[in-house]
């Protein structure tokens, strides 16, 4: 069986160096390290999911990431290097922006499918500085104990953090595009409109609009005029938390606008499909249309310069 690289066994010295041994800051991080398996509110889990990622010639693993106030954990992987990705080589970065459940194993299991793709993906523990979400058993509470608490303007400076991280580990820097899931995917939105010089967005069923707080006071919707990177949405028609009418007129202020990123934005809706259509751990998967989304999302990346 293969098992996922950690710092500890790694055998390449260059990726060890990512993985410093620095004293840990605590000033405002509760959550310190990722645990394994699936987010516990997720439950029921699918016995056995669609998709599993070996880390064969990959390294991938655990890390921490520096930021204004302490290091911040997250999950990367990237190809391991060999003649065809020899030593030196920058690779194209993705940010992958986790779900409501934080960064479980779907979460990683994402990152080494892009890094399987030849890319350098990077996954942020975004809600580090409040608790821990994996361990969470009721969705509600989950909602209003702890991902209520996390500022918009906080996610994007962490997710400039990631991207600064992977600049100075092997990433190109001039190669960066980001994708999310639920509440990534709106973030997704949110972070093509903050982040400059981006190259391409996919946003998984992400929330378009809705009211504002102190913490959340736009929503993607309000944010297309701004975009900086053109955005692939993925949508399922039978979502109940993402109206069509929301969708529609996201479409509208898309087409609508003098942004030359929202006219090239696109997106898809599947009608029979619900929520969480690609979270093959989840009863919510539906197969034919996570993987039409996939492949979307590649030549998504492909068509906007991130080969």
């Amino acid at each position: 069986m293969n098992t996922v690289k950690t710092p500890d066994t790694l055998e390449n010295q260059d990726w060890i160096s990512l993985y410093p041994n620095q004293p840990f800051s605590r000033r405002r991080f509760v959550v310190t390290s990722l645990s394994a398996g699936f987010a516990l509110a997720t439950q029921p889990i699918i016995a056995q999911t669609a998709v599993k990622t070996d880390a064969t010639r990959l390294i991938a693993g655990d890390l921490n990431i520096p930021v204004a106030d302490g290091e911040m954990p997250a999950y990367a992987a990237r190809p391991q290097e060999d003649d065809k990705n020899k030593t030196g080589k920058k690779l194209p970065t993705i940010l992958v922006i986790q779900e409501i459940f934080g960064v479980h194993e779907y979460i990683k299991d994402i990152c080494r499918r892009f890094a399987k793709l030849g890319y350098l993906a990077i996954a942020p523990e975004l809600y580090a500085r409040y608790g821990d979400p994996r361990h969470y058993t009721n969705v509600q509470l989950l909602m209003s104990e702890l991902v209520a608490k996390v500022p918009d303007k906080e996610v994007m400076a962490d997710l400039d953090a990631a991207a600064a991280w992977a600049g100075t580990h092997g990433g190109d820097a001039d190669k960066l595009a980001v994708t999310g899931f639920c509440w990534g995917g709106r973030a997704t939105w949110l972070y093509c409109a903050h982040r400059p010089h981006l190259k391409a967005g996919i946003a998984w069923y992400g929330r378009l609009s809705g009211g504002a707080t102190d913490n959340t006071p736009k929503q993607p919707i309000e944010c297309v005029d701004q975009l900086k990177a053109p955005v692939l949405g993925l949508y399922g028609g039978q979502d109940p938390g993402i109206p069509l009418e929301t969708v529609d007129q996201m479409k509208d202020a898309l087409k609508k606008s003098t942004n030359k990123n929202a006219n090239q934005s696109t997106i898809v809706v599947y009608p029979d499909a619900p929520h969480a259509f690609h979270a093959d751990y989840r009863p919510s998967f539906r197969r034919a249309e996570a993987e039409d989304g996939w492949t979307r999302l590649v030549a998504w990346l492909a068509q906007h310069g991130m080969r």
